[in-house]
């Protein structure tokens, strides 16, 4: 009985307080359910302290250990930053941060002479704000990460300046994009009628595309060096594979990664007939700036025979030398343009559209409901702002969670087509080696909970994907 009174105790409660109260419990159940699935993970990282037999042949116990303890470190890392998230979260809601915020944006458009009545000057001081506070709350987590986690496990390639002079940057260009597209998404929406959810979506549909086509060559290079592959045997193989899928190719560059991580990527971007490739310099073995260090240390000329080497030297610096060698950077090639030849990318551009467009007109249902900013303490103004990230971010939040799920899912999907693909290039074995040295050149961890996976992989575990290349070879 008492458990029934409490229930029907909380639908007595006015609405507002009910819609705040489900808003907190899912966000802390959400949290739960993540560091539930974090410690089976974490579970896994502790007890697998051994190379298990079926990876006997794909990793040595020296980097199966680094590997372990890589993960170990980040896996601790993430749970106090996520402790921290989900406290931080939940103490703005329960302390009103959001309209304090809000009324604190309205003071300084007053001291600038801008009433109540500049609504959309407003909303935009209010993301300045809002914006700068997660930076600098962000910040130590961050430098924390950088400097002491990835510099320990040999990732981390910047220095504390480098960092600095990065992350303001980052907050500018993030500011010079963010405030004009809010403004006008603020505006559309106060003078698009009872259809301005069309409006609104076409112009963010606008706003993406235009951002996608634009990064690499205005964003991207702001940050890092960006040079096309110089004319030789793998720009001609590049240009071979891609003509023969009738890839639209038109440019190879490879950006300077190493300058702030060993980490390792590949990939392609441009509309229509305008297609570039992008390697980072830590894929390619020819270009690792770590494997010219390691030729340095051990005394080796950077000789592409190794003659008057001795044996062990080899050894030791092919065991830690970076990168792939041409062929598998080939096949990696082969696995990303099988996402276009198959027109993942489409469907996954689709997708996110469809999605857009049902959270717009979800949102013009519901932006007149009064008790949803009464919720979060906005109980005589409605702004259209607040209205946007009250609906989106929290109203949305389990349906969120859902549709993450499932593009989880579909992206594991996809990856193992996209594996098909370069096997029906003939590139299998290639493939096969690269993800084994990608996995070890990023400490990737092979063995994993079931759930953990299920939940969080949108690439299929390393183990999985061998066994689908291997049997496609025997076929």
């Amino acid at each position: 009985m008492g458990m029934w009174a409490s229930l029907d105790a909380m639908w007595e409660m006015p609405a507002e307080k009910r819609i705040f109260g489900a808003v907190l419990l899912f966000s802390w159940t959400v949290y739960l359910w993540e560091t539930f699935l974090a410690q089976r993970q974490r579970r896994i990282y502790k007890t697998t302290t051994r190379v298990p037999p079926e990876l006997g042949q794909i990793m040595d116990s020296e980097t199966f250990e680094k590997s372990r303890l890589y993960q170990l470190d980040k896996s601790t890392f993430s749970f106090w930053s996520g402790l921290y998230s989900e406290i931080e979260g939940t103490l703005i809601l329960l302390f009103g941060g959001i309209p304090y915020l809000w009324r604190l944006s309205g003071r300084f458009c007053g001291f600038a002479g801008f009433g109540p009545e500049y609504e959309i000057t407003q909303s935009l001081v209010f993301l300045l704000l809002a914006t700068l506070f997660s930076a600098l709350t962000g910040l130590p987590w961050s430098l924390y990460n950088t400097f002491v986690i990835e510099e320990k496990h040999g990732f981390n390639q910047q220095t504390l300046g480098f960092f600095m002079k990065d992350a303001v940057k980052k907050f500018i260009v993030t500011q010079c994009i963010l405030l004009p597209v809010s403004s006008l998404l603020l505006y559309i929406i106060k003078i698009g009628g009872d259809y301005f959810f069309i409006y609104a979506w076409l112009f963010t549909l606008v706003v993406s595309l235009v951002l996608v086509t634009i990064y690499a060559d205005y964003i991207a290079p702001l940050f890092d060096k960006f040079t096309p592959l110089p004319e030789g045997k793998l720009k001609q193989e590049i240009e071979v594979m891609a003509k023969s899928i009738d890839f639209p190719l038109t440019k190879v560059y490879v950006v300077e990664g190493s300058k702030r991580s060993s980490h390792s990527n590949a990939y392609f971007y441009g509309f229509f007939k305008n297609k570039r490739i992008v390697l980072f310099d830590t894929l390619l073995e020819e270009y690792s700036v770590l494997n010219k260090d390691i030729l340095e240390e051990s005394g080796m000329e950077p000789r592409k025979d190794g003659e008057g080497d001795s044996e062990e030297i080899k050894a030791k610096v092919k065991n830690k030398k970076q990168g792939c060698k041409n062929e598998e950077v080939l096949a990696v090639l082969g696995h990303e343009l099988g996402h276009w030849k198959l027109g993942h990318t489409v469907k996954n551009i689709i997708i996110s559209q469809m999605n857009s467009f049902l959270c717009f007109f979800l949102f013009a249902v519901l932006i007149g409901r009064k008790e949803l900013f009464a919720a979060f303490g906005f109980y005589t103004s409605q702004p259209t702002l607040i209205g946007l990230l009250i609906i989106f971010q929290f109203i949305f939040s389990p349906y969120n969670e859902v549709l993450s799920f499932c593009l989880t899912v579909l992206s594991r999907r996809f990856e193992f087509q996209a594996d098909a693909f370069a096997k029906k290039l003939g590139k299998a074995n290639d493939l096969y080696s690269a993800l084994i040295k990608l996995n070890k050149d990023n400490l990737g961890f092979p063995v994993s909970d079931r759930l953990f996976s299920m939940w969080h992989y949108s690439h299929p575990p390393l183990l999985e994907r061998l066994r689908a290349l291997e049997s496609s070879k025997r076929d």
